[in-house]
Order: structure tokens, then C-alpha cells, then sequence
């Protein structure tokens, strides 16, 4: 046991200078016997290699040379007889871990302590193992509040990815084939913060296997056959920045001018998909409720059988689809999907308000309505429901149909939320039907403004547009500045991908009504956020072993983003961010935003399932939602597979704004 924990943690290593700087650099290696506990060789460095007080069975060859502003390490590492090894390297940065914040881009931000204990955080422990594939790129950062010094470790890629499936899920593993994948993260058990790194995986001091369950840790080694040689290369990289946020911001641009992502050759155009996805408008349609709606919650991949749970917003998204499947509908001139679309509005104007003019949100409709008194609303929901409810009126508009029942409610419910706000500008993430606080966290706050100006652009109510102003002043105050983006996500309240998206939102909309230095300020706000948004997408395609599905579909992880600290798989949220990304590169000139939207566009269509090629999913148009693309899971399947259980009613309303470029922009103007 002891030589497994020295195995796993990465401690008691010996140092060596890498430079003239204040890095330095140490190292062990883990030899392994198939049935006996690994053995752990502490490394020094003599005349370009690495070795340990006894012979080793290998020959470790040690190389550092400038890559520009960068320091490339290269280790080589030949059997000279069958070997099974794993080689551990520290980055002593001699910070104060007191005064530092972690980045493990897509997985790990701050200290991670938005995050329960339960999830990996500084809670738990201070000192973390991770896979590669865990992370949008391969790379461990460390950033000095105290000085605004900075270091990353940056895996230089296999041209020949590749992974192994595995025969154990913890202790000392044996692969049982390739693998590329390496690890990555950082040790602070004597105070001191250090970068570590290495190949194969190690994932310390637990695995993190499915939502808040974290289980005992793993050691994976490798098999050289004698004489057999891998070259292994890290660039390390160190700086200088004003703040934890402009360091994820030159991180990001640091790893994309590394990567280089390229986009794909879309496997289908946006008509093609949005005629796939509307297949879902038909067989997902369920209207032997009072309130009508497209099944798009908790339903099964195999079958895709509509179920009685509602969700209005957040995965359900139930009337941006129908507005969705209203305006394609007549676009294509199908009356079916126009009726459907028609259809739900109509009864949820009848059945899904609250006495103080709220949306019922979130309900298994079989056994009822909810009353009143039991419902705790989210104002993430509420927000969906009148953004999509105001598209649909504005088009109506725009056809010179006019609902004044609708237009009415609309009003009613964005006065309620007037009444919602805080003084200091927050908007509580959930509450009950009479205004009282349930979650009083601002996290969700920029859910609300987007809606608001659309409400001000609507009705030409001023109200709505100071309302949504102290909204962004709360935002840019406690989370834009304080780079502390959370708890937008409805089912996990931590560290997430869609409270960036929705800042980068939210300052948008502002940005485009209104002018000169407000508009300039706003515009740097997005910017801000939108490296944030940007940091839980994916630069490089993440590898999977034969057999894993995605894998064998030739599925590449490049635009597809993480969705946060306590789900940690990939998805297809995106919604307006790519349009947005694409407006900023054009008003920033930062090309790299018109780059990765390119990337994003392109790969996002990769699962779409047709009926010649389903994906894995039993109905064609059900896009997937949980896409398990490392050794994490909802309890099912696992990494190259989708969880049995999916939410594609926010998968479809994602792809279909993705592919409506213009429909804020027509809104807005």
C-alpha cells in the first residue's frame, strides 16, 4: 500500500533546476511486475538522463530546448527489456499555495470551491491527479495573485492518438493496449504549489466516476517491449498577468495558437440538420394533457418514448420548440407542425400560469397540474419561457397576427420580475409563486437580462432596459470581475460553463441597444466573459479505444464542450454563444473568436441521428445530450457512450438557434 500511495501522489521526488528561472523540475518512474506491486524510483539528472540509485530496466533520455517563449521538454524513455512503467514529473513554481488559483481548462477554476466535497475541490484535498481527456486542453495552470506570476504545463500531442479500455477502475492498472492519454494537475501538500504531469494516467488522490461520487484513485502503467522506445513532450510556460481572468483569457489563447484547431467537414448544412431535428417536433409531440408539449426530459435513448415529466426551460425548452416547429413549419409549408407548434402556445396561455403570473415550470403531468404553493420557480425558466414567447410574438407581429392575451401575460410576468430584483441588482436563482427567496445566489442573475431587453425592444418599456442594466452591474461587480462564473446550471450549483454563456449573453444584448462608451463598455464585458464561455470547449479531439462508440463513429471532440465541475461530460450547448463569438471577432478583432466559431459550427452536427445513421439513438432527430468522452458517467456505459437516460428537448432548441444565425440580430434591430 505504501508504494501504491507513493505511486499515485507524485510526492518525494527529487529536484532538478530546468533553468535559469525559478521552475524546477523532478521526477519519478513506477516499475511494475504483473502480479506484484508497482516499485517507485526516484530520478536525477546526469549528463542528459534520468536515473535512479539502482539499474533500471529502461534508459531514460532527458531533453529541454526554447520553443519560442516556451521551455519543450522531451523525455525518452527505452525498454531494454518488456517493461510496464509511469513516469511522474513536478514543476516546483515556488509559489505560496495561500496565494494561488488553479486552471485546468474545462474541469478546474479557483480553488474549485463552488464545488461540493463531494466533487473534486479544494474541499476534498489540495492535491489532484487528471486524465487528459477530462480537460478542453491538455494542460495544468497556476497562477500567483500575490506577484500575477504564472506557469503552464502543456502536453505536446501523439500524432497517433489512442486509448485503451480498461480491466480495473482503480489501483495499479495494466493497459490493455495504446493509450496516448497522460495526466495532469498540481501538488500542495507542503504549502508550495507544484504542476505535475506525466503518462500513462494517474488520477489522485480519487477518481471522479459519476455525479458527486469520487472513488479510490488509479495508476494505469504502460508496456514497452525491449527495445521499444516512447518519446514523451511537455512545453512549459511561464508569465505574467493582471488577474486570475486574464490569465484563463491569455491561457486560452495561448492553447488555441498551440492546437490549432481546424473545422471539420460538416457531415450535413444547417438545412439538412434542421430537417433531421424536426422529426422530433412530430414523434416527441404528446397532447393528451391539459398542457401540450414535446416530451424532452428523462426519456430513453433506445426507444425515445415521450414521458410525463415537463420541464418548461432549462432541458425541456418545450416553447422554443414549438415556436421552432411553428416558424419551420410554415416555412416548409407543413401544416402538421404549424398546428403543433400553435397547439402548445394556446394551451399553456390557458393552463401554465400562476396566480401572480408566473410560468409552472417543472411537472409530471400525470398526476396533475401543480398547485400553486408548491412550486419553487427558477429564474433561468422564467427567463426561457418569455425569451422563446417573444420570439414567437414578434414573428407573429411580423405576419400581422397579434395576440394581446399573450402580449398581456408577457407584461405581467416581466413587471413580477421587476418586483424579483434586488436592489443591488441580483435576481434570486429560485423562489416561490409569492415572491419569497428559496436559492437568494445571484449565479443565475444573467439568465434575466437578455430577456429584459428583449422585453424593452417589445413593448418600449424603459423599465425593462434599467432593470437589465442593474443586472449587468451586479454581474460585472461578482462575477465578471471576480472571474467567478456559477451556478446557472439548474441541476448542480458550481463552477459551470453556462453561467459564462449566459454573461457573454446578457452583455451582448446590452451591447446591441445601445451606444458609444456604454456600448464600448459592455462590449469589453462580453469579451471578458466570452474567454470564460470559450475555456470549457474543446481544442483537440480526445481520443477512445476500439469498441468505445464514438470512437468507432470517428467522432472528433474539437467545438463540443464540457459542461462543469459536477458533470463532467461534453454536449452540444451552445445556443446564441457562436453567433456572439462571431459578432466579437468582428468588433474586438480577435480572430481567434471567428476561429473556434468555425470549429464549433462545424462539429456540433457530428451525432445528429438519421435514420441511416442513428448514433446510438433509437428515434432519427433525437440528438444525444450526455456524450461520455472520458472515465465518467451517470451510471451508465461510460466513456465513448451516451448515459441511458437523456434530455434532447434542449439538444434540438441548441442546434436549431445554432443554425438561426440571424434570429436575435432581426429581434434586436
Amino acid at each position: 500500500m505504501n508504494n501504491l500511495r507513493l505511486c499515485l501522489c507524485g510526492l518525494l521526488l527529487s529536484t532538478v533546476a530546468m533553468s535559469a528561472n525559478a521552475v524546477e523540475l523532478s521526477y519519478k518512474i513506477a516499475l511494475k511486475k504483473p502480479g506484484n506491486a508497482a516499485v517507485v524510483h526516484r530520478l536525477a539528472e546526469r549528463d542528459g538522463r534520468l536515473v535512479a540509485d539502482n539499474n533500471l530496466p529502461v534508459t531514460i533520455n532527458k531533453r529541454t530546448e526554447n520553443v519560442g517563449e516556451d521551455k519543450m521538454l522531451s523525455i525518452t524513455i527505452e525498454a531494454k527489456e518488456q517493461t510496464y512503467f509511469n513516469i511522474s514529473i513536478s514543476a516546483n513554481t515556488g509559489f505560496h499555495t495561500d496565494d494561488c488559483d488553479f486552471y485546468l481548462p474545462g474541469f478546474w477554476y479557483h480553488k474549485n470551491l463552488r464545488s461540493p466535497k463531494e466533487a473534486p475541490s479544494f474541499h476534498t484535498a489540495v492535491s489532484w491527479n487528471f486524465r487528459e481527456d477530462r480537460l478542453y486542453s491538455p494542460l495544468t495552470g497556476v497562477y500567483d495573485g500575490k506577484t500575477g506570476n504564472t506557469l503552464t504545463v502543456m502536453r505536446m500531442l501523439d500524432k497517433q492518438l489512442a486509448d485503451a479500455l480498461l480491466t480495473h477502475q482503480e489501483g495499479e492498472v495494466i493497459l490493455g493496449g495504446k493509450s496516448s492519454v497522460g495526466f495532469l494537475g498540481f501538488d500542495n501538500e507542503e504549502g508550495i504549489a507544484k504542476l505535475t504531469f506525466g503518462y500513462p494516467f494517474v488520477e489522485t488522490p480519487k477518481r471522479y466516476i459519476r455525479k458527486l461520487t469520487l472513488t479510490p484513485p488509479v495508476c494505469a502503467f504502460a508496456k514497452l517491449e525491449k527495445n521499444e522506445q516512447i518519446t514523451l513532450k511537455w512545453f512549459l510556460h511561464e508569465g505574467n498577468t493582471s488577474d486570475y481572468g486574464q490569465f484563463v483569457a491569455d491561457t486560452w489563447c495561448y492553447c488555441y495558437d498551440r492546437l490549432k484547431p481546424q473545422p471539420l467537414q460538416p457531415l450535413y448544412s444547417p438545412d439538412e440538420v434542421k430537417k433531421q431535428l424536426s422529426n422530433y417536433f412530430r414523434v416527441a409531440y404528446v397532447d393528451k394533457y391539459p398542457l401540450k408539449y414535446h416530451s424532452g426530459i428523462s426519456i430513453r435513448c433506445d426507444d425515445c418514448k415521450p414521458v410525463d415529466h415537463v420541464q418548461l426551460g432549462f432541458c425541456g425548452r418545450v416553447l422554443l420548440n414549438a415556436f421552432n416547429a411553428l416558424e419551420y413549419g410554415e416555412m416548409t409549408g407543413d401544416g402538421t407542425l404549424v398546428r403543433i407548434g400553435q397547439d402548445i402556445f394556446d394551451s399553456w396561455l390557458r393552463h401554465g400560469f400562476t396566480a401572480n403570473g408566473f410560468f409552472k415550470e417543472d411537472m409530471h403531468i400525470a398526476g396533475g397540474i401543480p398547485e400553486d404553493k408548491d412550486i419553487v420557480h427558477s429564474i433561468r425558466e422564467q427567463s426561457e419561457a418569455v425569451y422563446a414567447v417573444l420570439h414567437y410574438l414578434n414573428y407573429e407581429r411580423r405576419h400581422a397576427r397579434v395576440h394581446k392575451e399573450w402580449e398581456e401575460r408577457m407584461k405581467t410576468l416581466l413587471d413580477a420580475m421587476l418586483r424579483l430584483q434586488d436592489e443591488d441588482g441580483h435576481f434570486p436563482r429560485k423562489y416561490r409563486d409569492n415572491f419569497s427567496e428559496v436559492d437568494a445566489s445571484g449565479g443565475s442573475t444573467p439568465s434575466a437580462t437578455s430577456t429584459l431587453v428583449m422585453g424593452y425592444k417589445f413593448f418600449k418599456n424603459k423599465d425593462y432596459l434599467k432593470a437589465a442594466k442593474r443586472t449587468v452591474d451586479y454581474l460585472e461587480k461578482n462575477i465578471i470581475s471576480q472571474s467567478d462564473y456559477f451556478s446557472s446550471t439548474l441541476d448542480a450549483n458550481c463552477e459551470d460553463k453556462e453561467a459564462a454563456i449566459s454573461a457573454v449573453t446578457a452583455t451582448y444584448y446590452l451591447a446591441m441597444v445601445t451606444k458609444n462608451k456604454e456600448r464600448s463598455h459592455y462590449i469589453d464585458l462580453c469579451r471578458k466573459a466570452a474567454y470564460f464561455a470559450l475555456s470549457w470547449y474543446y481544442l483537440w479531439d480526445v481520443p477512445f479505444a476500439q469498441g468505445q462508440m464514438l470512437g468507432d463513429l470517428g467522432f472528433k471532440s474539437r467545438g463540443w464542450s464540457n459542461v462543469s465541475v459536477e458533470n463532467n461530460h461534453i454536449d452540444v450547448f451552445v445556443f446564441e454563444l457562436n453567433h456572439i463569438v462571431r459578432w466579437l471577432s468582428e468588433v474586438t478583432e480577435e480572430k481567434r473568436f471567428q476561429s473556434i466559431s468555425d470549429v464549433i459550427s462545424s462539429s456540433l452536427c457530428q451525432l445528429l441521428p438519421t435514420e441511416n445513421r442513428l448514433c446510438g439513438i433509437g428515434v432519427p432527430g433525437f440528438n444525444p445530450e450526455v456524450v461520455q468522452h472520458t472515465h465518467w458517467d451517470y451510471g451508465k456505459n461510460g466513456k465513448g457512450f451516451y448515459n441511458d437516460i437523456f434530455a434532447p428537448g434542449w439538444t434540438i432548441a441548441s442546434l436549431w438557434e445554432l443554425y438561426s444565425p440571424r434570429r436575435t440580430v432581426d429581434f434586436l434591430q
